[in-house]
């Protein structure tokens, strides 16, 4: 029955082969196939935004669908172009249902701890940017003490094209930036970023090497919200409190060793989500085999990939 259905397949294949070899094109010899290979590049990429979107719509919509999808279209829409400032008005229509015009910071505690017990929640630039007004600074106060994942789309944060990248950007290309973001029981918040050193600091040397940064997580840090990944989907990791206290030193201890390691970055692997999967899976906080996942391979690409 298996060899009937893998020969049914090679044939389905060897027809579809041949119909794009027998059709008709404008162009003959080398340009011929130079336009079939740009219409395969683009059906892949078609093919990858609808999984990506097909992914965004069911799988990563929580437990309220409906209001996640009001909420990431009220985010995106009040989240303004890098240099500009985020509108007065703007947390009132984002997140006034929930929470009011001036929430106080044990509101906006309560709001997440809410949110995290439901799996994944969002932390949007709009949210990001009223609590660093008002409070000063993310940590403790505002966001429950733990240890979180991070993911967020990649984009630019300037005009013109911020204004059109952030939306299929969040919906329809399916890489997701990962980063780990520690809240602890007093203090400031740090977030683990890791990238090309040349995106950290142009001028370093061996700007292709794999490296992280430790930062506050503020305006300066490489994984705070923006206009350009203004939705941050956040994951809960652990909220224990000796790991939390633990995690600032061993993540400087990772990033040492991932400096000492000499990876070069590549697109898909070993890139910043290679770096946190494995963290991750040192730390006890998940498999090798879920961080091998299918679904966490389409969405993070790299995220399983061998540790250094």
């Amino acid at each position: 029955m298996a060899g009937h259905k893998r020969e049914r397949l090679k044939a389905g294949g060897r027809k579809a082969l041949d119909r794009v070899r027998h059709a008709r094109y404008p162009l003959h010899g080398w340009r011929k196939w130079a336009l079939i290979l740009f219409q395969s590049v683009v059906g892949l990429i078609v093919l990858f935004a609808a999984v990506n979107l097909t992914l965004s719509l069911t799988t990563f919509r929580g437990s309220n669908p409906a209001d996640r999808m009001a909420d990431e279209l009220r985010g995106l829409w009040f989240s303004p172009a890098d240099g500009r400032e985020v509108s007065p008005s703007a947390f009132a229509f984002v997140h006034g249902d929930d929470l009011g015009s001036e929430p106080s910071a044990e509101d906006i505690r309560q709001h997440f701890a809410r949110q995290a017990e439901g799996g994944v929640f969002l932390l949007d630039h709009v949210m990001a940017d009223h609590i660093l007004q008002r409070f000063g600074r993310i940590d403790g106060r505002t966001l429950p003490a733990g240890i979180y994942v991070g993911a967020h789309a990649l984009g630019p944060d300037g005009d013109p094209w911020v204004r059109v990248t952030k939306w299929p950007a969040h919906y329809l290309m399916f890489p997701r930036h990962a980063y780990i973001l520690v809240v602890p029981a007093t203090g400031p918040a740090i977030a683990f970023s890791a990238s090309q050193n040349a995106k950290f600091d142009p001028d370093l040397p061996d700007g292709d090497r794999l490296g992280a940064r430790i930062a506050l997580y503020d305006p300066n840090a490489y994984d705070f919200p923006s206009s350009g990944q203004a939705l941050h989907e956040m994951t809960l990791v652990t909220n224990d409190p000796a790991r939390v206290a633990a995690a600032p030193a061993d993540l400087a201890r990772a990033r040492a060793e991932l400096d000492a390691s000499g990876l070069r970055y590549g697109l898909l692997a070993p890139n910043s989500n290679t770096v946190v999967g494995c963290i991750l899976e040192r730390s006890g906080a998940m498999t090798a085999e879920q961080r091998s996942r299918i679904l966490l391979a389409v969405r993070a690409p790299g995220i399983g990939a061998a540790c250094w």
